[in-house]
């Protein structure tokens, strides 16, 4: 079949054509096409910018947390929030999560201090961290590590087919100045 219309094709009028009227053709096929390939690439560039602005803030976000002596609280997450979305310039609904989580030599599992939320994600849960330790760097016994994690709803200037995302970060850094972050509700 296929050979049947290459032969048919090499053989017709329109293929030893040799004025102008196939590069016409060949525009009208191939523009629209480079059209598309140039707008894939700024959709993905703009994916990419963004997930590394994403990231960048996410690392700013656990050095900030990791300097603190005093103990955290709802104004300060508040105001880690802001400083997110305002290091992210995204539009989009966005939410952070920092979590303190111990290692437990005797039981090689990690336990759950706390964790914090400001957006639409959930707090941890102490079941969640037990099994992290694909996720974490080893530990000594009763090392505190702060976990912070950002979320972020991604969707591409262009329907190039690569639709909505979610740009998710997993930050991990030790405290720097005590040797834990503590929490307060008051």
């Amino acid at each position: 079949m296929i050979t049947r219309l290459v032969n048919r094709t090499k053989n017709s009028r329109f293929a030893k054509e040799e004025e102008g009227g196939v590069a016409a053709l060949e525009a009208i096929i191939m523009i629209p096409l480079m059209f598309f390939v140039v707008i894939s690439m700024f959709t993905i560039f703009d994916a990419f910018r963004q997930y590394s602005m994403h990231q960048k803030a996410a690392y700013t976000l656990g050095d900030m947390v990791s300097r603190e002596t005093l103990p955290l609280d709802r104004d300060y997450l508040t105001g880690a929030h802001a400083l997110f979305d305002e290091l992210t310039r995204d539009p989009q609904e966005s939410t952070i999560r920092v979590s303190i989580v111990r290692y437990d030599e005797r039981d090689d599992i990690f336990k759950l201090d706390w964790s914090k939320t400001e957006g639409y994600a959930i707090p941890l849960e102490n079941q969640t961290v037990r099994g992290w330790t694909e996720k974490l760097p080893t530990m000594v016994h009763n090392e505190r590590m702060i976990v912070v994690e950002t979320f972020a709803h991604y969707a591409s200037p262009f329907n190039t087919g690569l639709g909505q995302r979610e740009i998710h970060n997993f930050i991990f850094t030790r405290p720097r100045y005590a040797p834990q972050v503590l929490w307060s509700d008051l």
